[in-house]
């Protein structure tokens, strides 16, 4: 996978209850934004927790990246693409669409 692909808030949910792909997701909306409400079991990741993400993924590691609306975390699947992720999807909706479809949410700082 040379480019992101695209994914439904409803397939990655499903992609995330799957334990033998071990995927992970990712909300890069603002600190506050993260704070007030995210995805369940969400990782913050900002340009002060890429490095311990790197650190901490595997690289085959499914990886999903959630913003507002799904269209920044395009931008950043590819970013992640670029650095020798080889399974990445933005979420298309992003959070706003997660809520809509009442997957599961949780607030404070992971």
């Amino acid at each position: 996978m040379e480019q992101f692909a695209h994914i439904s808030v409803n397939d990655a949910w499903q992609l995330l209850q799957d334990n033998d792909q071990e995927a992970i997701l990712v909300d890069i909306r603002d600190p506050q934004s993260f704070q007030l409400s995210h995805p369940q079991g969400a990782f913050h990741l900002t340009n002060d927790s890429i490095v311990q993400f790197t650190q901490e993924v595997e690289y085959e590691q499914p990886v999903l990246v959630m913003c507002y609306h799904g269209i920044s975390s395009q931008g950043a699947a590819q970013y992640l693409i670029n650095q020798g992720f080889e399974q990445v999807y933005s979420v298309d909706g992003g959070f706003d669409a997660w809520q809509r479809q009442t997957l599961p949410v949780e607030s404070g700082v992971n």
